[in-house]
């Protein structure tokens, strides 16, 4: 793929109406992609389009409703992107939260590892067969996966000891246990799947659900002078979704635009294999329609 167009491709990007997603967006988009931006709120997605449209002048700026936590939601937005597309090219599973206090889904699910990891590996696994060959799938994770020494499979909801940072930790841990898995299940059928590390960012992550009080403003203002712009923070998202090095490898972790180390437990295959037939068990439990692996 060349990196200075992608005419004719089509980029799928969670989490793109504001910060790393819609600076993601922005440059794909830039670049000639019809680019869907994949939001919990329509209504915000739609002016971050019209704002991507206007900057770039691409009317192939469209949007799509994903709330990551709700299963329904997922398999509703899979079906109008296949609907709404001849295929997809390249998946930026970007969209991600950091939870003030532990918190259950309806159906059970923590809600950080669900909206980090369980939902985009729901949107994934529905749109593999939509994928185009040779596709791509980049995941933004974190090194906050080195915050946890592995998968707590007895405990996903983390009901025991239970931490902001460790519950993140443990989410973006599962993004990356996915990518490998990905890779290893969908490599020689021309799947190139690899993570992303943004590196600190100034964005909507930090921020929580209803806004937080006086201390939290306050420590997000403290971010945003030492934190990434989300158009750095986006560097290597964009560069694994377009450039021809990121064909080279597969399964990998990337920052800095460059390959990089994970943690052992992030390199755990047969983890990550259980990962993936766990989070199959979960979804389908809760009613979600998974095409066969």
């Amino acid at each position: 793929m060349n990196e200075r167009t992608m005419a004719g491709k089509v980029v799928v990007v969670t989490g793109a109406n504001t910060g790393i997603g819609k600076a993601t967006a922005l440059s794909v988009a830039g670049r000639g992609a019809t680019t869907i931006l994949a939001c919990r709120d329509r209504a915000k997605g739609g002016r971050a389009a019209e704002e991507i449209r206007t900057a770039t002048g691409n009317d192939e700026v469209t949007t799509v409703r994903l709330d990551l936590a709700d299963p329904g939601s997922v398999e509703e937005c899979a079906g109008e992107v296949v609907a709404s597309t001849g295929g997809v090219d390249v998946l930026v599973n970007n969209a991600g939260a950091v939870m003030r206090e532990r918190e259950l889904t309806a159906q059970g699910f923590e809600r950080t590892l669900v909206t980090n990891h369980l939902g985009h590996y729901a949107l994934t696994r529905l749109l593999l067969g939509h994928l185009r060959r040779p596709g791509r799938v980049v995941s933004v994770s974190s090194d906050a996966h080195r915050f946890v020494n592995g998968i707590r499979f007895d405990d996903l909801t983390l009901e025991r000891g239970w931490g902001i940072m460790r519950a993140y930790g443990h989410a973006k841990l599962a993004q990356i246990l996915f990518t490998r898995e990905l890779a290893r299940r969908y490599g020689d059928d021309g799947v190139t799947a690899h993570a992303a590390h943004p590196g600190f960012v100034g964005s909507d992550l930090y921020r929580s659900r209803d806004g937080g009080g006086v201390v939290e403003r306050a420590a997000g203002a403290a971010i945003g002078l030492f934190a990434k712009s989300p158009a750095e923070g986006a560097a290597t998202s964009i560069h694994l979704a377009v450039s021809d090095e990121a064909l080279g490898t597969n399964g990998g972790y990337w920052a800095n635009s460059k390959p990089a180390r994970a943690s052992r437990a992030a390199t755990d295959d047969h983890a990550a294999r259980r990962l993936w037939e766990t989070s199959e068990r979960l979804l389908t439990g809760a009613g979600t329609s998974l095409p066969d692996a």
